[in-house]
């Protein structure tokens, strides 16, 4: 537990007065005051998270968290969990969507196993911190012990203290997992309160029978771990997923270290939740990539108090969104770093 209250204890509100000294310098190029709306809120916002230093984007990286589901037994998934595997490997290969996308954005993919029920026996390329196989399946019993959900998390709290050394800019959260949109849906009702209907959706595309028998399951998990809401990680080792509790690690770390995260969609925002629940500052330095088609995204995000940047109707995963959005809050910056002034234009204001 000291990982946890160690990395909480660094995390420190962004400095209001930075916010409003890059909005002056905004406000001094050639525009009328807040024309470039949201790209000027990425860029003050940057400022401000990165300590008053003109921000350097030059690194990027998105990390793709991969771990399998227990719940998948009960059905839940139109994929079965080797789809896991087999996309790992494409992930590795550079053919996946969100390596496209990386790619566009000038953003480097890592992957990270930490819960693929497979054994990658020393694959170059590949991340390798698994915690476990994968979880149990929380229809039964609760999806992780504590000490798993823990170390899970510190998998995510090194590789933002690793960024940190980089000297990383911007960091983006993606995800494989067949079956983790049930764990993310779980966790929003557990912790907001909504019913299980309310924050459901059909995933990868399951049809109306099988989206009943999600909801079926996810109340049935309900009821017999009994997470509490008002302990963030009792709610993601009970119904939680071992990339979740990674993204959740890496979005504290994040914080920690003064760098902005853009999350992904539903399953990266649930990760993003759990870490917003443990420190209130850490809403600070989030960047919701996009809107998910996935209806309990919705209030995820509003949870967090966290404005999407695209409405894409995206609900790929993987880091695709997270690409996406990091290419305008990088626009953002340039404007910030490379639009003339009033004056070194001899433009009349």
């Amino acid at each position: 537990m000291d990982i946890i209250t160690n990395t909480l204890t660094r995390i420190q509100p962004v400095n209001t007065d930075l916010l409003q000294q890059a909005q002056a310098r905004l406000d001094n190029k050639t525009k009328p005051p807040g024309s470039l709306g949201r790209l000027e809120e990425f860029a003050r916002r940057l400022v401000a998270i990165n300590g008053g230093a003109d921000p350097d984007l030059s690194k990027k990286v998105i990390f793709t968290f991969a771990g399998d589901h227990g719940v998948v037994q009960e059905r839940v998934s139109l994929y079965p969990s080797e789809v896991t595997r087999q996309m790992v490997l494409n992930f590795l290969a550079g053919g996946a969507g969100v390596n496209v996308l990386a790619r566009h954005a000038g953003a480097q993919v890592r992957v990270v196993d930490v819960g693929v029920d497979h054994d990658f026996e020393g694959i170059a390329g590949l991340i390798h911190r698994k915690v476990a196989r994968g979880t149990r399946n929380f229809a039964k019993e609760p999806a992780m012990t504590r000490q798993e959900m823990l170390a899970a998390l510190q998998v995510g709290l090194d590789l933002a203290d690793q960024c940190r050394a980089e000297g990383v800019g911007l960091v983006g959260t993606g995800e494989m997992g067949i079956g983790n949109t049930t764990p993310s849906s779980a966790i929003i009702a557990a912790i907001s309160g909504k019913t299980v209907a309310e924050v459901t959706h059909r995933g990868t595309g399951i049809g109306d029978e099988a989206l009943l028998n999600k909801i079926r399951v996810i109340n049935k998990g309900l009821e017999v771990n009994k997470p509490d809401p008002n302990d963030p990680l009792d709610v993601l080792a009970k119904v939680g997923g071992l990339e979740i509790a990674a993204i959740a690690g890496l979005v504290l770390g994040c914080a920690a270290n003064s760098i902005p995260i853009v999350i992904d969609g539903f399953i990266s925002t649930a990760g993003a939740l759990i870490a917003s629940e443990l420190h209130p500052s850490v809403r600070e330095y989030i960047f919701a990539a996009h809107q998910s088609v996935e209806v309990g995204h919705r209030f995820m995000l509003e949870r967090i108090g966290a404005e999407p940047i695209l409405d894409l109707e995206l609900r790929l995963g993987e880091g695709t969104g997270a690409a996406l959005a990091m290419t305008l809050i990088e626009a953002g910056v340039k404007i910030l770093n490379e639009m003339a002034t009033f004056e070194q234009a001899g433009v009349t204001h």
